[in-house]
C-alpha cells in the first residue's frame, strides 16, 4: 500500500512551532544572532532609494576629486576661440565667456562645496553632541543654561547675520565654514539633549552607575553608541543645508569669492548669460539639486536603518 507523505505540522495555536517547521525555525534562530550592524545594513538595503544615492554621491565624490584627470583641459586654460560654446564631445559641459571648459570648473566648483557641506555637517554635528549631550545627561543648570544659549542662538536671524560676518571676515573658504558651524549646530543639540534625557533613565545606565562606573565611561561607552543613529542622520541632512546654505550666500555674492569657485558663485557668475548661454546655469544648479536630493534620500535610507521599532 502505498504510503501517503507526511504534511508538515503548522504552528500550534499557542505560537509554538511544531514538528515539520525546521527552516522556519532556523531562519528565526538566524534573525536573533544578527548583530545590530547587520540588522541596520538589511533594513537600509531595503530602502532603493537611499541605495541609489549613495552610488550617486560616491560617483559624484570620484568625479569631482579626479575632475582635471577625467577631462583633459584645466581650471586655468581659456581658449578664446570656443568662447561660449554649447555642450558637445569636446567640452561635455560648454564654454564660459573666457572659453574655460565648463566640466572642469563645474567639478572644481563640487569639490569646494562638497569640502564645505561635509565640514559643516562634521563640526556643527560635533559642537550639537557636546553640547546636547551635557545638557541631557547633566541636566539642572548646566542644562538650563545651554539650552538658553541654543535658543539664544536660534532666535538669531542667521541670513542676516552670515552676510554681514562673511562681508566683514573676507569670504574664504575657512570663514564660510567657521560661519556656518557656528549656525547649524542647535537642531543637532536639541535632538542629542533628547536622546540622552531617555537614555539615562534606562536600565543598563543605572547597571552601569551602581556598579561604580565614571560619568565619562557611562556617556562614552552606554549613552553615546545608542545615539549614534539620530546624530548620524541629523549629520547626514546637515550635509544639505550646508551646501545650499553656502550655495545661497556665494550666489549673492557673500560666501566662497572667486577665483575660488563653488556651485553657487559659478551661478551667480553665469546670470547674465542665462538666455545666451542657458548651459552655464544648468550644469552647476543641476549638481546642487542631484546632491542635495541624493543626500535626503541618504539621510531618510539611515533613519531607517538605525531606527529599531523598523521591521527587518
Amino acid at each position: 500500500m502505498p504510503r501517503v507523505p507526511e504534511r508538515p505540522a503548522a504552528p500550534s495555536q499557542s505560537g509554538v512551532l511544531e514538528a515539520g517547521a525546521p527552516a522556519v525555525i532556523a531562519v528565526t534562530a538566524e534573525e536573533r544572532v544578527l548583530t545590530t550592524k547587520q540588522l541596520a545594513w538589511r533594513r537600509f538595503k531595503r530602502h532603493k532609494l537611499a541605495i541609489g544615492s549613495a552610488i550617486v554621491l560616491l560617483l559624484l565624490g570620484i568625479a569631482v576629486i579626479l575632475g582635471d584627470v577625467i577631462s583633459k583641459y584645466n581650471f586655468h586654460e581659456q581658449l578664446f576661440l570656443d568662447a561660449l560654446k554649447g555642450p558637445s564631445a569636446k567640452h561635455w559641459f560648454g564654454t564660459d565667456l573666457l572659453g574655460s571648459d565648463q566640466f572642469v570648473r563645474v567639478m572644481d566648483g563640487g569639490r569646494i562645496s562638497l569640502t564645505v557641506g561635509l565640514t559643516v555637517a562634521f563640526s556643527a554635528g560635533l559642537i550639537g553632541a557636546v553640547v546636547g549631550g551635557m545638557a541631557g545627561y547633566y541636566g539642572g543648570w548646566l542644562d538650563n543654561l545651554l539650552m538658553r544659549v541654543t535658543d539664544l542662538f536660534l532666535s538669531i536671524p542667521f541670513l542676516v547675520v552670515l552676510i554681514l560676518a562673511s562681508k566683514l571676515l573676507g569670504g574664504s573658504v575657512f570663514d564660510v565654514v567657521l560661519l556656518l558651524s557656528l549656525i547649524f549646530w542647535m537642531p543637532d543639540a536639541r535632538i542629542v539633549r533628547g536622546v540622552f534625557l531617555s537614555l539615562k533613565e534606562k536600565e543598563f545606565v543605572e547597571a552601569a552607575r551602581a556598579s561604580g562606573a565614571s560619568n565619562k565611561r557611562i556617556i562614552f561607552y552606554h549613552i553615546m553608541p545608542n545615539a549614534l543613529g539620530p546624530i548620524i542622520v541629523n549629520v547626514t541632512l546637515l550635509v544639505a543645508g550646508a551646501i545650499l546654505t553656502e550655495s545661497a550666500l556665494s550666489f549673492l555674492g557673500f560666501g566662497v569669492r572667486p577665483p575660488t569657485p563653488s556651485w553657487g558663485n559659478l551661478l551667480s557668475d553665469s546670470q547674465s548669460f542665462i538666455t545666451q548661454a542657458p548651459w552655464l546655469v544648468w550644469f552647476p544648479g543641476l549638481m546642487i539639486l542631484i546632491t542635495v536630493l541624493a543626500v535626503n534620500f541618504l539621510g531618510d535610507g539611515l533613519r531607517d536603518a538605525l531606527d529599531p521599532h523598523q521591521k527587518l
